[in-house]
């Protein structure tokens, strides 16, 4: 098997008890699609999925599922009852594909009376490669068991049971046997599946300034609630949580959609752009999105969109420079989006007190008498000291901000379509080459505040550019018919 000709991706994401799934087996293509009625469980859907991943970038599973979810308890399924002893949870799990073919991740996790894996089950190949159980209570530790396929058929060891075992299984397995081998080959393919993932939800009020961060504020700080916390309304919360039964969604049904993308064409056609942003100047280590892989007080990387989209302007600048063939794709999808004439659109310094600078740019004046602009983001301005505008032509230039919502969250989906691992504040896999990664992006309300034609377009970018093999997207919409025609979309209906 050529382990260059697959690039590790989730096909599977299975919800057996969580919150108001029950048994539900969700197939994931490139470009799956979620739609269904409010309390359908669109959202819960993508929550699992986070979970998941970032259980698959180290993270304890208390901060997993509190940045996720808010609480334990809120991932139990609806009218679970504890057991004698008081315990309740929920088990989600998926299907990671890739050259070692397609890997079996399960996880059953306790949430009440205190949160932890008690179980992990990680199948591929024929064989059972790891398994875990809670033999003792009162330790804080599960007992593993991993394949071997030597003198020993398995090998018995205790892991910690607030993280994954099988992102641990490549500093405990020496590769020795072909069965660790194996072992060692499946754990890494759904490490990178997991982690090439980028949760996106551009908020306009923070790209603007304005919600929580007020408006008029000069200097330091009143920017900080930016600092994406994996998407609106999540937060860190009690622990607390459950296990056990109750009822569930329906299973997810493929309703419109089928093969595979034909060609670029659309708008502004991708043509011959194969290099996404990006790809210079690799960095390692952690990302930010939803506060993967950065600790409290460490600096953020202006350069690199965060989930939020609040620092778009910085990261446009960037974007613009490195490939001018994706910022022209990029330009003419939005024309095609924006009401009125669109020329260009550019990144400009920004300059207090100067010419245009007049009302459009009150929302946005935090950081702006700062030496650096460091501190806080500056709304729509970035931290950079820089703004995003539109070029109208004859009409001059337009601010980002003053667009619509609609508009707004266009304008951000559609560069992260358009860019790479090393542009969005992610935690991509250093250690293997991002030509044979495939970044995940997960849009819940992707049409959100956008009209059909708006949504429409974006559904039509992402086409293009899950067509190229180096990007998927998950997300959430509440018209499937935006996608009515296209190639390559996979619409599943949820039932409440």
């Amino acid at each position: 098997m050529n382990p260059d000709s697959v690039r590790p991706a989730v096909t599977e994401l299975r919800l057996s008890a969580f919150k108001s799934h029950r048994g539900v087996t969700l197939p994931l293509t490139p470009l799956t699609l979620l739609s269904g009625e409010s309390g359908s469980g669109k959202s819960s859907a993508l929550q699992a999925y986070e979970i998941l991943a970032r259980l698959g970038s180290g993270e304890s599973l208390a901060r997993a599922v509190g940045e996720v979810a808010g609480s334990p308890a809120a991932c139990v399924p609806a009218g679970a009852r504890p057991d004698e002893q008081g315990r309740r949870g929920f088990r989600i799990g998926c299907t990671v594909d890739g050259p070692a073919g397609p890997v079996d991740l399960d996880l059953a996790i306790q949430a009440e009376p205190e949160l932890r894996i008690v179980g992990e089950r990680l199948t591929g190949g024929g064989e059972t490669l790891l398994t875990t159980a809670l033999t003792d209570p009162t330790r804080p530790a599960v007992q593993a068991a991993w394949h071997t396929a030597g003198a020993t058929p398995v090998t018995r060891a205790p892991l910690p049971d607030d993280r994954l075992g099988t992102s641990l299984l490549p500093l405990r397995v020496a590769g020795k046997t072909a069965g660790q081998r194996l072992v060692l080959a499946a754990a890494e393919q759904v490490v990178v599946g997991l982690r090439s993932a980028f949760v996106c939800d551009p908020r306009p009020e923070v790209m603007r300034g304005a919600g929580t961060r007020g408006t008029g504020a000069a200097g330091d700080g009143a920017g900080r609630g930016a600092d994406g916390g994996g998407g609106a309304g999540r937060a860190a919360g009690a622990r607390g949580g459950g296990r056990g039964s109750g009822s569930g969604a329906g299973r997810g049904k493929p309703v419109s959609g089928a093969g595979k993308a034909q060609g670029p064409g659309g708008t502004g056609g991708v043509g011959g752009a194969a290099v996404a942003w990006g790809t210079r100047g690799r960095r390692t280590g952690g990302g930010e999105a939803g506060g993967w892989g950065r600790e409290a007080g460490e600096p953020r990387d202006e350069g690199r969109l965060r989930s939020a989209c609040d620092n778009l302007p910085t990261v446009l600048q960037r974007t613009s420079l490195e490939c001018a063939r994706r910022h022209a794709v990029l330009v003419a999808a939005v024309r095609e989006a924006c009401t009125g004439p669109v020329e260009g659109l550019r990144a400009v310094p920004r300059q207090a007190g100067g010419a245009g600078d007049g009302a459009a740019d009150a929302p946005a004046a935090v950081g702006r008498g700062g030496p650096t602009g460091t501190q806080g983001v500056p709304g729509a301005g970035g931290a950079a000291g820089v703004r995003a505008v539109l070029d109208r032509g004859e009409l001059g230039e337009l601010p980002v901000e003053q667009l619509g919502d609609g508009e707004l969250r266009f304008l951000a989906l559609a560069l992260v379509l358009l860019t790479g691992p090393d542009v969005l504040a992610m935690d991509p896999v250093g250690e293997v080459p991002s030509a044979h990664q495939q970044m995940t992006v997960m849009a819940d309300g992707m049409d959100r505040c956008m009209d059909r034609r708006q949504a429409r377009e974006l559904v039509s970018l992402a086409v293009r550019m899950t067509e190229r093999g180096h990007v998927r997207l998950l997300g959430t919409v509440r018209d499937p018919s935006v996608a009515d025609g296209l190639p390559g979309v996979q619409v599943l209906h949820l039932e409440a």
